[in-house]
């Protein structure tokens, strides 16, 4: 499947001094796979390794740090030989050897040419004793497929060009499009899910049945990530307060929550500075989406956040589709709702995330809110997100009135249109993921 991290895995390889690229991502969104892709394309050869699969693979890191023994050690296991300056050697389940990470800092200095990428859960590598290389390697983030390489991993190449002319689209093609992404809304990205998915599209009914049950083995796994590293105890809290998020997101789109409550989500456990650190587990592992509260909608926005006051978004669109528990059947009649609001903000901030925006906030006043502000270039850009096809906004005037955004954004179910004079666009929710080219 075609995803457009390959472009920047490339542009890390033609690097005069790249330094040793360390993948990060939830599990699942196919780094493995897009590691060894990229070293079939574009090098002699490439050389993986499984830390998780070899006891005597990883004791080739025990003894000491250097890299020409490591190498030599690796060459004797392989047993084939490793050309340093034009083969990749992809390191795997990182986190199961500490130690190999702390050894990408000696790489990086006395083997400035050598391709090496690793991945793995980076939470183990943050628990561990070990010294992290600081500034000695490189960092890539991948996430779940985003809506347009859904389209192309599925067979909808013509469509997914035609959507570039999105401010010209035929009522076919609008309703082709739409139709797609509620199957999103479904499937989501992870790589494994939109296979199963394309495999048996023909009958949906089986399609989405499958897709479901890849879902739910999924959180699974990731509930079993929990308790490996962190511990029996916390792994309760992390997954309960994970499971809560859909919870949570249901009841600020009904108007009955301001922002991510506490209460009651871990019994006998309250207020923010207890549950920072389950928040931050599952931050780091991917597994959440954390949006801070801004106060204004000036520069730096960093400043004008509180680190309290939030909402969180789940990863994946899919996983929190299985996470709810919502009937495949009410998400294609599109029928489910006020929670229709919260699968839209949760597609705008993962695609928001898949478009390399690391950092964004939602922005309330006094009767009024915007759910997404984030800086580009200079400018701060609002992002209002509706579910249907209403589309009027006082929040977004109040909030351009007050701090004078020179663009605004309206996603919502219908067509493209712009108000030149007021520079409102306002523009479908499935060409979210070409936000940033737009803007």
């Amino acid at each position: 499947m075609e995803r457009k991290i390959s472009k920047n895995l490339v542009a890390w390889k033609n690097k005069k001094e790249r330094k040793p690229l360390v993948l990060k991502g939830a599990r699942q969104v196919g780094k493995t796979y897009i590691l060894k892709d990229f070293g079939e394309k574009e090098f002699a050869r490439y050389h993986y390794f499984n830390l998780e699969q070899s006891e005597s693979l990883r004791s080739i890191f025990a003894k000491d740090l250097n890299p020409k023994r490591i190498i030599q050690e690796m060459m004797i296991y392989l047993n084939k030989k490793i050309n340093i300056d034009q083969d990749l050697i992809i390191l795997d389940e990182i986190q199961e050897a500490p130690r190999a990470m702390t050894s990408l800092k000696y790489f990086n200095e006395e083997m400035p040419g050598l391709g090496i990428c690793v991945a793995g859960s980076l939470i183990g590598v943050k628990l561990s004793q070990e010294s992290f290389p600081v500034g000695k390697v490189e960092f890539l983030n991948m996430y779940p497929m985003s809506f347009d390489e859904f389209l192309l991993g599925t067979g909808n190449n013509l469509l997914y060009t035609n959507l570039g002319n999105f401010n010209d689209l035929s009522e076919m093609v609008h309703k082709k499009a739409w139709e797609l992404l509620k199957h999103y809304f479904i499937t989501g990205g992870l790589p494994e899910v939109v296979k199963t998915y394309a495999d048996n599209k023909e009958n949906l009914y089986t399609a989405f049945e499958e897709v479901c049950k890849k879902q739910n083995d999924l959180i699974n796994a990731y509930q079993a990530d929990m308790a490996k590293h962190s511990g029996k105890q916390n792994a309760m809290h992390i997954e309960r307060l994970w499971r809560n998020v859909p919870a949570q997101l249901a009841k600020e789109q009904d108007g009955k929550s301001t922002k991510f409550m506490f209460k009651g989500v871990i019994p006998g456990i309250k207020g923010f500075a207890r549950l920072a650190g389950v928040i931050d587990w599952l931050e780091a592992a991917g597994l959440v989406i954390k949006v801070p509260l801004l106060q204004k909608g000036e520069l730096p926005l960093t400043a004008y956040s509180v680190e309290n006051n939030f909402k969180l978004y789940v990863f994946d669109l899919g996983i929190l589709r299985a996470l709810s528990q919502m009937p495949v059947k009410s998400i294609l009649n599109y029928d489910y709702g006020s929670y229709k609001g919260y699968y839209a903000e949760n597609y705008l901030a993962q695609t928001l995330k898949s478009q390399g925006v690391s950092n964004f906030y939602y922005w309330r006043g006094r009767i009024s809110e915007v759910e997404f502000v984030f800086e580009k270039e200079g400018k701060i850009i609002p992002v209002e997100v509706k579910a249907g096809r209403v589309t009027q906004s006082k929040s977004l005037k109040v909030f351009s009135d007050k701090y004078s955004a020179e663009k605004k954004f309206i996603f919502s179910a219908k067509e493209y249109s712009c108000n030149e004079t007021r520079k409102i666009f306002y523009l479908p929710l499935y060409i979210a993921g070409r936000l940033i080219n737009i803007v």
